[in-house]
């Protein structure tokens, strides 16, 4: 397949694409399917010989691809997240990846058999986690706020920081050779550090400056963005050698926590690139592999991979939340997750090339040591970091909450009635007017496209179980529902058609349609309008729906049920329940109807 190299980038395209879709429909991070594609079509099939199709510019590749991966986690990083854990924060990527370091080197040498100098630079690679895998895990188990905020900021903070140390470290080794290792690798430092810092921070405020005074037109922004990011990774490299990662982490983190820049703009383009980039990354590293050399560590490599799970993990968490107001419970959970991901592989794989270069013996043992702790990780902690979750009591309740993508009128006043009923209820939107009107009613908000790379980062969907498309772009409304229901599930993912005579065609999604065949965006806004309100009504046995709904008429139309437990139920055309006494039915009751007074026996409140 090397021999033609559009066949080869087309196939890994499609494994890739294949992969996700796998990880999907299993709920377990992409990462396992994509190592797995990358393994057979490489070492077993031998179909795919990354070094013979890309030669000098594979590392070149991997470097800009780690680099926009990384930028573009830098950008979720808001300092607001994680008031009153910045303490433990710092020091899981500061004194507490030291811990790491230390064990996993040990473990390295004393049970892999690698060299002091190899196995310090093994330790140095391991201290990474990373948003690639920890994101879609965190979807997955659904910890609480706190232990997301602190796994997410650790993830994404850490991995220039791990590729930093690496890179000093392997400097070393490479200088302790020729003398003066020490004063080398001290100048490397500095030389790093001042470029990674000045280059990110120019570049992030010139970047900045440009988007804030429309400098660009709104076209140009990703192109102008992905173009400095590209720009910061090669100049700070030319200052100073593997620099690039600490640059474009500054440049993200500082756009984020700029006011005034368009940082979900700039987001938003990135989603499907970013996809592609991570599963050809995963896929072109894992095909290197040598499968002779991960046969040659045997089971002392399951001995660091355990070093590494049982060991360094909890001894770091010990020490980073002494004196912290998490409770033991979230300790644990945070001690159990660490996966590694694709920096690890990434510079595992650059650094083994060039010490091999260089003719240190052992090298080669680097990546598939690296490879069978990033696998035994995934693996392990993807299936059981959710039942530990729970049996902690540390995961989120079953969400019973309702997301709605729009926050105009009609979404606003339902979102009011469900809150006043003590229900979770965020509202959507990329107009800032209207979600400002329902931050006045008490109502959660996220300003942004709920369909953009940032949403599938930032978007919190603790505590919401289902949602309710309601925007006047059925389009929109269509493809919301198919991205949120890769997370709630199809069955909890609703639409509101825009018009009555609204094709199918146009509104096919994976959504059901809300509140029955009549209602319709449109109609509902102008029965708003004119006076309509939204009205919860309490059945009783004497009350029940038949009742409610005789008494009220073709001014009728019921939206939700609440059971007693509190669960919300969506009525759809394709319903299925029938409220019974103790439910509490919220229904849109017409201008006329207002007037009326209650019926005998239930409960009603406008």
């Amino acid at each position: 397949m090397t021999e033609h190299p559009i066949v080869a980038l087309a196939a890994i395209g499609a494994l890739g694409a294949a992969a996700q879709w796998l990880a999907w429909r299993v709920r377990l991070p992409a990462i396992v399917f994509l190592l797995l594609a990358g393994i057979a079509v490489g070492p077993v099939a031998g179909w795919l010989d990354p070094d013979a199709l890309f030669g000098e510019l594979l590392f070149p590749l991997v470097s800009l691809a780690v680099g926009l991966i990384l930028f573009e986690g830098a950008l979720t990083l808001r300092l607001s997240e994680i008031a009153g854990l910045e303490r433990i924060v710092r020091r899981m990527v500061g004194s507490g990846a030291l811990i790491t370091w230390a064990v996993a080197a040990s473990a390295a040498h004393w049970l892999a058999g690698l060299s002091w100098p190899l196995a310090t630079l093994f330790g140095a690679i391991m201290i990474v986690t990373g948003p690639t895998v920890i994101v879609p895990m965190l979807r997955t188990v659904r910890p609480n706020a706190r232990v997301a905020s602190v796994l997410r900021w650790e993830g994404i903070v850490i991995d220039p920081v791990g590729a930093f140390l690496a890179v000093l470290v392997f400097q070393f080794v490479v200088s302790a050779g020729e003398g003066g290792a020490l004063l080398a690798t001290a100048w490397i430092f500095a030389k790093m550090t001042m470029s990674g810092l000045v280059v990110g921070a120019v570049l992030a405020f010139l970047l900045g400056e440009a988007l804030r005074r429309h400098l660009v037109p709104v076209y140009l922004y990703n192109v102008l963005t992905l173009a400095s990011v590209f720009a910061a990774l090669a100049l700070s490299d030319m200052l100073a050698h593997e620099s690039g990662l600490l640059a474009v982490t500054v440049m993200g983190a500082f756009l984020a926590n700029r006011k005034g820049v368009p940082v979900e703009e700039i987001l938003e383009f990135k989603e499907h690139l970013s996809l592609l980039l991570i599963a050809g990354l995963f896929i072109l590293l894992a095909a290197r592999l040598d499968l002779d050399d991960l046969r040659a560590l045997g089971l002392p490599s399951l001995g660091v991979f355990a070093a590494m799970q049982f060991v360094a993990r909890p001894l770091k968490i010990l020490w980073s939340t002494m004196g912290s107001s998490l409770g033991w419970n979230e300790r644990v959970l945070l001690a159990w997750i660490a996966p590694r991901g694709i920096v690890a592989a990434a510079v595992s794989g650059l650094f083994a090339f060039q010490l091999d270069a260089h003719g240190f013996e052992g090298a080669a043992s680097l990546v598939p040591l690296t490879f069978v702790v990033i696998i035994g990780t995934v693996v392990l902690q993807s299936l059981t970091a959710g039942p530990l979750a729970r049996a902690l009591g540390v995961a989120e309740p079953e969400p019973r909450g309702l997301l709605i993508v729009g926050a105009n009128p009609l979404a606003r006043a339902i979102a009011k009635v469900l809150v006043d009923r003590k229900l979770p209820v965020m509202l959507t939107d990329t107009q800032w007017d209207s979600l400002s009107r329902a931050r006045m009613l008490g109502i959660r908000t996220y300003f942004g496209n709920p369909l953009s790379e940032h949403a599938e980062v930032a978007l919190d969907l603790s505590g919401l179980g289902t949602m309710l498309a309601m925007t006047s772009d059925p389009h929109l409304n269509a493809l919301a529902c198919e991205r949120l229901a890769r997370d709630l599930g199809p069955n909890k993912v609703y639409q509101l058609r825009v018009t009555e005579g609204e094709s199918r065609a146009v509104a096919s999604g994976r959504g059901r349609d809300a509140f029955g065949e009549g209602a319709s965006y449109e109609a509902m806004n102008r029965e708003l309008a004119r006076g309509a309100q939204l009205r919860a009504t309490t059945l009783t046995e004497t009350y029940g729906f038949d009742a409610l709904r005789a008494r009220e008429r073709e001014s009728f139309l019921p939206l939700f049920a609440l059971d007693p437990k509190g669960k919300l139920r969506v009525f759809a055309v394709d319903s299925q329940f029938e409220p019974q006494a103790g439910w509490t039915v919220i229904a849109m009751s017409s201008a006329q109807s207002v007037s009326r007074t209650s019926g005998t026996g239930g409960r009603t409140e406008a």
